[in-house]
């Protein structure tokens, strides 16, 4: 008996380590879909930027700074920044609103209120900027009404918020309700029949949960806004340290000839970019950890 368990053990020795069959994964093709993902992002995304890295970097660091501190370079990144984060906050109220009556309510029209919200990803973003300009501006239906009370919307930073807000809606929208769907009524339920009000079981039970992709749509909605160009040109009046973005004064810059300015523009809007989603991210990270925990 002993020497017919030992036999098979002997063979598998004498066979060597070099023999035993490595186990197949269970998604096979590993290796040549790692190898396209990473070239189609090399070729989309790193060396694009590789290449805005290279080509600002080539000057010297006083030319460099010159261009980065030069006044209207700076009320650029002010103006897109600014507006940026302000349509950002304002789309993360209210796309949390627009997503929970979708979800939560029943009405007439519902499905077309839901494709509208897609509306903004369909529309070019030239044809959205005339049509904001046209209904905002000082003769405009919605821009007339507001010139009454002093309120100038077209060609002010109003305007370009305006805009921001309309292209950003969606991202907002789309990463919040499919949360929203999947969030199991019994323990809103459950904190109900433990005498939570409404606005405690939101806040205690619903809003933590949701609140991760919150973070998520806030941080694309502002990540489009910052490079957003198409929607924002028309409605904003270009004009130089007072409604100039950033994207527009960098195709200027490229329409003269200064690529190196152009690409120094783009790589500190890009640094500044990188930073406020790592921050974001984090945030979003650790409102992770605290819904896992509790």
């Amino acid at each position: 008996m002993a020497a017919n368990q030992t036999a098979p053990q002997s063979e598998a020795a004498a066979r060597g380590p070099h023999k035993i069959k490595k186990k197949r994964s269970v998604l096979p093709g590993f290796g040549l879909s790692m190898g396209f993902t990473i070239l189609y992002l090399s070729l989309i995304v790193l060396f694009p930027l590789a290449g805005i890295v290279v080509k600002s970097t080539g000057q010297t660091w006083s030319k460099f700074w010159e261009t980065v501190t030069d006044p209207r370079v700076v009320a650029s990144i002010q103006v897109s920044l600014s507006t940026s984060l302000v349509a950002a906050l304002v789309n993360a109220v209210f796309g949390l609103i627009v997503a929970w009556v979708l979800v939560r309510y029943t009405f007439p029209g519902k499905r077309l209120i839901d494709g509208l919200v897609d509306l903004p990803f369909a529309l070019p973003t030239a044809v959205a900027g005339i049509a904001l300009t046209a209904i905002y501006s000082q003769n405009g239906l919605l821009g007339s009404f507001f010139d009454k009370y002093g309120i100038k919307t077209a060609y002010s930073p109003l305007g370009i918020t305006i805009a921001l807000l309309f292209i950003g809606l969606p991202f907002v929208v789309r990463t919040i309700q499919p949360v929203l769907e999947d969030l199991e009524k019994d323990v809103e339920e459950a904190a109900a029949s433990l005498g939570a009000s409404r606005w405690r079981t939101f806040r205690s039970v619903i809003f933590p949960a949701i609140l991760p992709s919150l973070l998520t749509g806030f941080a694309l909605a502002f990540a489009r806004a910052i490079g957003e160009y198409g929607s924002v040109v028309f409605i904003s009046g270009n004009m130089p340290m007072k409604t100039e973005i950033a994207p527009l004064l960098i195709r200027t810059k490229l329409e003269q000839y200064d690529y190196v300015g152009a690409t120094t523009i783009a790589l500190v809007m890009l640094i500044i970019s990188f930073v406020l989603l790592l921050v974001i991210n984090v945030l979003q990270w650790s409102a992770s950890r605290r819904t896992i925990n509790a």
